[in-house]
């Protein structure tokens, strides 16, 4: 088959990870932290120590989980810090330790200084980015901690390009990637147009929305109905900052370019279809597909390299149904929640990102898998469950009986789910005992976007079909 090299320079430490000890009995120990609050750890030890280890903080999305099983697996000893102890990673057996963490939603500064606090450590080596708030934390301390662990992510400057939408619709402008007109709300002046209305910014931090940022919630993106004006002071009042309005772009399906970046060079890159979302109205994906597409490719290379970028990167596209030109969307600056099936696919962005903080030497890397696909159940679950109790005026809401159909079809076709590992099942079980719980049933994860533009449009027509669970290409592996 023909096979599609993925971009590396590092060679993998040891992949013979050491034996985990069967009945380990935890031990604990706390942390008193500058702030006044208490790390409180519970640790059990599988990595040899011998390089150090890894934070992984530990969210409702799977990629913390998979980023401690691509550690783990790999003799690296991993740290899961939470501010919420059902954490699915904590559960991993790849997981030797447990720290309490403060909320980043109450109090960013205080997360931040935890994280300063566990870079002190000397067994931590580097900290992973999984949402939002940590690589805003870790930019704004990347200069602090610099001289204690690895710092594999941008500095703030260069951060604030992306998680400032109206700063990288600009960068994207500058680096010749297209995008959906945009402007600020009290800008826009044509509202008999289709249009959506989305946050400014990524994440309800200090540096944009000032010392009361706490006490807004970012928002979501949303369809706004024709005609109507919307109110720009209710909308500041209500999110602390002007929000943005951006033409409406009904594409079909929306794409992710997945990077890996050193100052400014392409590390390792991925490439993936969303086919269904965790709403049939849209959302983060539960049902995505690996492709290798040349336009997509260099758009998203286009951007990364204008922004001279260092550390991970989504950069999320629709592809425009009248010209099949690519337009930007938003960057994610850190791991995204399909990291799993990106992993299943080939690339085990974890591993190369703890090379990349390590210094490891070079390596050959295996290449990509382009036309499977793979799920997140729980976004399966409230796909269904959309289509079942949900009305949307701007979507029409698909048949279940069709629904129910296609993501059976889809699952005996494609079996690849993300939280599901036969060597470690546990993840899997807690994730599946948090949705049981009433306050989590179908939340929507902070993933591949804060607010994307899926969110406000619905899936493509086939999507519900029978049909449309086989990906378009046959599997195989290709030189894009």
């Amino acid at each position: 088959m023909p096979s599609h090299p993925t971009r590396f320079a590092w060679r993998t430490c040891s992949t013979q990870g050491v034996p985990i000890a069967k009945n380990r009995i935890p031990t604990r120990s706390s942390v008193v932290t500058k702030w006044g609050g208490r790390l409180t750890s519970d640790m059990t030890h599988h990595g040899d120590g011998g390089e150090g280890g890894v934070l992984v903080p530990g969210v409702t999305a799977p990629s913390s989980v998979t980023c401690v099983r691509s550690l783990g697996r790999r003799g690296i000893s991993t740290v899961v810090g939470s501010e919420a102890a059902q954490t699915p990673a904590r559960s991993s057996r790849y997981c030797d330790e447990f720290v309490g963490l403060p909320d980043p939603a109450d109090d960013l500064t205080a997360y931040a200084e935890a994280l300063v606090t566990i870079a002190q450590r000397k067994d931590v080596r580097t900290i992973i980015p999984v949402r939002e708030e940590d690589i805003y934390a870790l930019a704004r301390v990347k200069t602090t901690i610099a001289e204690e662990i690895a710092t594999p992510w941008p500095d703030f400057d260069t951060l604030r390009r992306v998680q400032d939408r109206t700063e990288l619709f600009a960068a994207a402008e500058a680096a010749g990637v297209a995008a959906p007109e945009t402007a600020l709300v009290d800008e826009w002046d044509d509202w008999d147009r289709e249009v959506i209305i989305k946050p400014r910014y990524t994440v309800a931090a200090p540096a944009y929305l000032g010392q009361t940022a706490a006490q807004y919630e970012i928002g979501t993106t949303s369809y706004h109905d024709p005609g109507t004006p919307a109110d720009p002071i209710a909308l500041r009042d209500a999110h602390g900052h002007v929000p943005l309005v951006q033409e409406y772009v009904a594409g079909p399906h929306e794409y992710g370019f997945f990077a890996l970046y050193d100052h400014g060079e392409p590390v390792a890159t991925f490439q993936h279809r969303q086919r269904r979302t965790y709403k049939y109205a849209g959302g983060p994906s539960a049902y995505r597909e690996s492709v290798a597409i040349p336009a997509l490719d260099a758009a998203g290379r286009a951007l990364l390299d204008h922004l001279d970028w260092h550390g991970l990167a989504m950069v999320e596209l629709l592809r425009d149904p009248d010209t099949g030109e690519f337009k930007l969307m938003e960057v994610n600056p850190r791991f995204w929640s399909s990291l799993p099936f990106t992993v299943q696919a080939g690339v085990d962005f974890p591993a190369y990102y703890w090379q990349l903080a390590t210094d490891a030497p070079p390596e050959t890397l295996p290449d990509y898998t382009t036309g499977i696909a793979g799920h997140l159940l729980r976004g399966e679950a409230c796909h269904i469950h959309s289509v079942l109790t949900e009305e949307h005026a701007f979507v029409e809401r698909p048949s279940l009986g069709r629904t129910i159909g296609a993501v059976g079809t889809s699952l005996i076709r494609h079996p690849r789910v993300d939280y599901l590992a036969r060597d470690d099942p546990m993840p899997f079980v807690r994730d599946l005992l948090n949705v049981v719980r009433p306050s989590q049933q179908c939340d929507v994860p902070q993933s591949d976007g804060t607010a994307t533009y899926d969110s406000i449009q619905g899936p493509p027509p086939t999507d519900t079909s029978e049909q449309a669970d086989t990906p378009t290409d046959a599997p195989e592996r290709v030189n894009p």
